[in-house]
């Protein structure tokens, strides 16, 4: 394994990066061993969060809309891990939304990783579940705080160490870090004319939009207006 990495985390609003939006960014550097650097976001989602989002992470709607930009924290943390493969638990996942963001700027994002779930997978066949939540408590791993980014990431370097240190000798291929393949297109934002055909509908139907209307991509746009319509109809003289 590598003397030096990353070890990322993220929380968003869902489970698609497509359509879900990045919450909060909490990454680790680690190098011989020990944390050296850590960088953190907060990031403002600009729509409303679902319920069981808030119940999860503990984070309500006042504090995100204190966040930074998406883009901005995307940008800083690819900067921060520059140079640097990552490690995550089940890094996949975390790392399409970080790809999104970065492919919606023209940002290049492409990377080595090793996922901790993988691993546990692999190593740990005695523990029940494989969840960071349920290996913290299985390897008495110690977090200030579930479902929070930093901590979550912090946690996640603890695991890779200790699975490092007990199964290096038998399997330290498993830890080598591998190419992370997720292909996605660029998002393009929507338009004027799209902005102002779905709050007009918005409007006539005095319907409330869960987020910005300026934050929506082109396909969300399109998606809402369809989803109004086909519920409510076209509207007034449409």
């Amino acid at each position: 394994m590598t003397d030096a990495y990353v070890v990322v985390d993220l929380e968003m609003t869902g489970l698609n990066p497509k359509t879900d939006r990045i919450l909060e960014i909490g990454a680790v550097k680690v190098q011989q061993g020990q944390i050296t650097d850590s960088f953190q976001r907060m990031v403002n989602p600009r729509m409303a969060l679902p319920e069981e989002i808030v119940t999860l992470t503990g984070i309500t709607d006042e504090q995100a809309r204190g966040g930074c930009d998406c883009a901005q924290a995307v940008k800083e943390f690819v900067q921060f891990a520059e140079g640097y493969p990552l490690a995550g638990h089940n890094l996949i996942y975390d790392y399409g939304f970080l790809k999104q963001s970065a492919v919606n700027q023209g940002i290049s994002l492409e990377k080595e990783g090793i996922d901790t779930l993988k691993l546990a997978r692999k190593l740990l066949p005695e523990a029940e579940k494989k969840t960071l939540d349920y290996l913290c408590e299985f390897l008495h791993i110690a977090r200030a705080r579930n479902h929070r980014a930093l901590e979550d990431a912090a946690a996640t370097a603890e695991l890779l160490a200790y699975l490092w240190e007990h199964f290096k000798e038998t399997d330290a291929h498993a830890f080598l870090a591998k190419p992370l393949q997720y292909k996605l297109k660029k998002q393009q934002p929507a338009t004027a004319v799209q902005k102002r055909r779905l709050k007009e509908l918005l409007e006539y139907h005095k319907i409330d939009l869960d987020r910005e209307l300026d934050s929506l991509t082109r396909n969300e746009a399109s998606r809402i207006t369809d989803k109004i319509i086909f519920a409510y109809g076209k509207g007034q003289d449409k």
